[in-house]
Formats: structure tokens, sequence, C-alpha cells
């Protein structure tokens, strides 16, 4: 299968899919989260692998949420609606696909990686971040509630406080911090992350795999209950992008200036 935002190469056992949108800083259009979704059900079918890594292209990982496609706008300014509720999915699915890869999955971040980002980097099995790469998760600064079912993810990674402190403060968090908190496993030089993530995929690759797969089946299974409130995300991201916030939020981001929420609290 041919891809528009991706480039694929598999090397041995291991599958590298690198992010190719450079002049939109790899932000998940519409489109590319489809073909993330596409490239993860194509590689779950490829018994003759067993590690991937993804990563961006040009120094970074992505920008996260593509809220300048134009497919995006136009859902956005669409009533509620079957399609928009379809629409609102994808970006969850994405994330579950690839967290259910039985292929071991790992995230090479370089420069920087944002909102939606993190998401799909939390759902891969391991991460790995160049020293001067940082991460930040401003969903609530444009108005919006962090969906996709990250809160679970992010919980059970850093734990509850971290979590509320990245999500509600979004500030940004350099690797260093990342790396203590639990959400980074390793920490690189700047420009190394796909060449280490690489070769601790060969590592893997070359152990028997049988094991590798009950162990990453198990871990999962026991990460499961913590996804409970998985079934209310999509309501509440439904809910908070048709608030004033959200259109405050959306109007400051395309205008490049800081938004102004709470008008009409007294």
């Amino acid at each position: 299968m041919d891809y528009h935002y991706l480039t694929l190469s598999k090397l041995n056992r291991v599958v590298v899919v690198q992010i190719n949108r450079p002049k939109e800083r790899n932000a998940l259009s519409a489109g590319l989260i489809r073909e993330l979704i596409a490239v993860a059900d194509q590689i779950r079918g490829d018994v003759s692998s067993s590690a991937v890594v993804l990563s961006g292209q040009e120094g970074f990982f992505s920008a996260g949420f593509d809220l300048k496609d134009p497919e995006i706008v136009g859902i956005f300014q669409e009533p509620l609606s079957v399609r928009r509720r379809v629409f609102q999915e994808l970006g969850p699915r994405m994330c579950q696909v690839w967290q259910d890869l039985p292929q071991v999955t790992l995230a090479a971040i370089e420069g920087f990686c944002i909102g939606g980002a993190v998401s799909l980097a939390l759902s891969l099995d391991f991460r790995l971040m160049a020293e001067k790469a940082f991460l930040r998760i401003p969903e609530i600064n444009l108005g919006m509630n962090y969906s996709w079912g990250s809160l679970p993810r992010l919980v059970h990674l850093v734990g509850p406080a971290k979590s509320k402190q990245w999500v509600m403060f979004a500030e940004r968090v350099e690797s260093a911090e990342a790396f203590q908190a639990g959400f980074a496993q390793w920490v690189v030089p700047d420009g190394q992350a796909l060449e280490k993530a690489r070769e601790l995929a060969e590592t893997l690759a070359r152990k028997p795999q049988s094991p590798i797969l009950m162990t990453k089946q198990t871990v999962n299974a026991l990460m499961a209950p913590n996804q409970s409130i998985g079934h209310m995300d999509a309501d509440q991201f439904a809910l908070t992008v048709l608030s004033e916030d959200f259109q405050e939020g959306l109007e400051a981001f395309w205008n490049k200036r800081e938004p102004e929420f709470n008008k009409k609290l007294p």
C-alpha cells in the first residue's frame, strides 16, 4: 500500500514508520490519522515483523492535532451530527490500533511532541526522547479536554498528580522530567533517537518472540481496567468543542493571539 504522509522501511524483523508532513511540522491531519490507522492494520498482519519504530522526520516528532487541516476545520464548523461523531472517533481509534499491535512498539521522539502526538506516543510500548526534545499537552488552553483515551494511559505511566500538572498547566515538559516521571524510558543525544530505537528493536527481535508477545499482552490486559472511562471520552470531546471556550481557543490559535476565556463569568 502506498502512503502519502508516511514512509516505511524494514530491516530484518524491524519496521520503521516515519511521519512525513514536514511543512506542517508533522501535524496530525485527518488524512495522516487515517494512514496511521491503515499502516497499523498492515503491520499487524505482517508475521515476519517483531518490532515497530515510529518517528517523525525533519528533527521533530509531531505538532499534534492539525487544527488548520481543511477537513478538520470543516468538521468543527458543522453542527453535531453522525458524520462529526464518526470523525471524532478517528483519533481514539488511531491510538487504540497502535496500542493493540502484537509487535513491540517504540516511539523515537526528537524535537517537539505536542497534544495528539503525545496521545499517539502514549499508545506505544516504549518512548525514547532526545535530550532537547520536549512534550506539551495544550488542549485545555484551546478550550478542549484531553481526549483520545489519553488520560488513563498517562496516569498509568506518570501518576495522577503529574498527569494533572501536565494537562492542566499545559507547560513544556523537558526530556529529563519526562524520563524521571516515567513517560520516557530512554533519553539519548540529539539526533540519535531513531538509531537507538532501531537498536533496541533489533535486540527485542532477536529474543524468543512468544514470551515477548505474552508479556506485552499480559501487561496490556492489566492496564485495561484503567481504560474504563473510555466510553465517555468522545462525549466529553464533543461537548467541549461545542463550547464558547473552544471557539475562542480556536480563533486565538488561528490568529496567533492569547485566548480570553471565562468572559461571561462573574
